[in-house]
């Protein structure tokens, strides 16, 4: 939630490496409605190989206003990196990152082994995005996106969100009620959109599934692997100037939010 609010408006320049969006697209806003909308929606869908029960999660799906009044009343940091970091990088959520890096050293020291990416930055990232997990909402992510894909503001990048949920949801990761987070449809907890959780996200504690919302392991390894594929380089350090520090950028547009994390890994690296 805290990251939308950073940086939805610079989403789509982080979905480079994605897959593009439907060739044929739903209409946006069609005069048929919403549920218009759905049923053209479902008919592409189904052209792209979404299985019927993977669609099912959209009927009698509803079109939910309290996202378009969040999505239109967005507030945009404009503050000094010190004052949106005191209220990020605490020295509470420091030291239960330093707690968490001790708790599962054995789990980070495999993350780092196979994707080179130290526990500190992990941590960082799961410290701000969602408090290592207990802030992660508790809104559908399918209503969220199926809203937001209507809606003829972004309808192309949440069109091809709201297809990345169903496969979600079709290669068996987790179900369309299980689905829930944020307003805007980001799921688990370092808040992935679901284009990122079907590109990056990897099923460490090898259950067959990758769940990012109950699995610490598939969290912290998908995390690792997202800024892996955006060029991480192992034994480099993350401050600002460096190589990795651009890496952060592809995590979170805003230079505050980078600089955060980055100072937040540092503190946690302190011990």
């Amino acid at each position: 939630m805290r990251r939308l609010l950073v940086m939805l408006a610079a989403i789509p320049a982080a979905l480079s490496l994605l897959a593009p969006a439907p060739a044929r697209a739903a209409q946006c806003q069609p005069p048929n409605g919403f549920g218009g909308f759905i049923t053209q929606f479902k008919a592409e869908a189904t052209r792209l190989g979404v299985s019927p029960r993977a669609l099912a999660a959209l009927d009698g799906v509803t079109e939910d206003k309290r996202v378009l009044s969040l999505d239109r009343n967005q507030k945009h940091f404009r503050v000094s990196f010190e004052e949106f970091a005191r209220k990020r990088v605490t020295t509470g959520r420091v030291n239960k990152g330093k707690a968490m890096l001790k708790k599962y050293a054995n789990l980070f020291a495999a993350v780092e082994q196979r994707y080179g990416v130290p526990g500190p930055v992990i941590v960082a990232i799961w410290g701000m995005e969602t408090d290592y997990g207990a802030v992660l909402g508790n809104m559908s992510s399918v209503r969220s996106l199926a809203t937001l894909a209507h809606d003829c503001r972004r309808t192309e990048m949440f069109q091809n969100e709201l297809l990345s949920a169903l496969r979600i949801i079709d290669r068996g990761d987790m179900t369309s009620d299980q689905m829930r987070g944020a307003w805007a449809g980001e799921l688990g907890q370092t808040q992935f959109l679901a284009s990122n959780y079907v590109r990056f996200a990897v099923d460490f504690d090898g259950n067959g599934r990758r769940d990012l919302i109950r699995s610490v392991p598939d969290v912290l390894a998908s995390t690792a692997n997202y800024l892996k594929a955006y060029g991480w380089r192992r034994g480099q350090p993350w401050t600002e100037g460096s190589a990795n520090f651009v890496v952060l950028q592809q995590w979170n547009k805003s230079q505050n939010y980078q600089r955060a994390i980055a100072l937040f890994a540092s503190r946690v690296a302190e011990g």
